[in-house]
């Protein structure tokens, strides 16, 4: 049985649940808990198993990921008579959203992929594996070296920014990624390296926003634009100047950008 993973929420209405990346947790997304709110929307940020109170699943796969997130997603629409959520993804909260839309479409009634990919490292299957290795390594280096999460978070949150970054969003996403466990980070990076949902992008069939940072160097515009090409009806939002974290980053546009596409008159019958 897959536990329950803790969340906070804030508001009533439709529900949007938002779904951290790899170095946050549910704070990554306190602005929007409060705009969606003050929309007239049911705001809920999760904390990833492993993150937070969210106890660890194993093996910490995209599959047991999403398997926890429909079971938050269940639990949700209990007393709503199902229906679904809007689903917002981060990073490799997009990964996880994609992979929830994938398995258990039922549940996602709007989607919004924010600063993601459908695939994580090389497209040749013989190149991933060195790569997947090299990758871990590299990123897992300084904690074997002996350093905190703190000392990570500053030396990795600035390499995500963008050139506009609200300094109050960028010293909060330094905060949030502190606060992580190194094993649930070395895990998480481990699930990362191997995820691949090109081959489903034609199959969602919600409405569906993607929405990056001009100056994303881990997910580039070319690789959401690319996404965007191949779910059907979707469309694609750049923020200007804004790299990895755009909800932290330009909380305000982004905020607006989410709340006009969501603003379709049939999602809040």
């Amino acid at each position: 049985m897959t536990t329950l993973p803790t969340f906070t929420t804030l508001g009533a209405g439709p529900t949007i649940l938002m779904l951290h990346d790899i170095g946050g947790g549910h704070r990554a997304f306190a602005p929007q808990v409060e705009s969606f709110a003050a929309a007239g929307y049911r705001a809920v940020a999760w904390d990833m198993p492993g993150y937070g109170h969210s106890a660890p699943i194993d093996p910490y796969t995209f599959k047991g990921l999403a398997q926890s997130c429909g079971v938050l997603i269940d639990s949700l629409m209990q007393s709503r008579g199902g229906g679904g959520v809007i689903l917002l993804g981060h990073g490799m909260g997009g990964m996880v959203a994609q992979e929830v839309a994938a398995r258990r479409p039922e549940l996602v009634r709007r989607l919004v992929l924010c600063a993601t990919s459908a695939q994580v490292g090389p497209a040749e299957a013989d190149a991933r594996l060195d790569w997947q290795r090299d990758y871990v390594a590299a990123s897992l280096a300084p904690l074997e070296d002996g350093q905190d999460m703190t000392a990570l978070a500053q030396t990795v949150v600035p390499q995500l920014i963008g050139p506009a970054a609200l300094p109050e969003g960028v010293a909060l996403a330094k905060h949030v990624m502190a606060q992580l466990s190194p094993a649930t980070y070395r895990r998480a990076l481990e699930a990362l390296v191997g995820f691949d949902r090109q081959a489903s992008l034609d199959r969602i069939h919600v409405p569906t926003l993607l929405l990056g940072g001009a100056a994303d160097t881990v997910s580039p515009p070319a690789v959401m634009r690319q996404m965007a090409q191949a779910i059907g009806g979707s469309s694609y939002l750049e923020l200007p100047g804004i790299g990895h974290l755009p909800q932290l980053e330009a909380p305000d546009d982004f905020d607006g950008l989410v709340l006009n596409f969501l603003a379709m008159p049939s999602l809040l019958n």
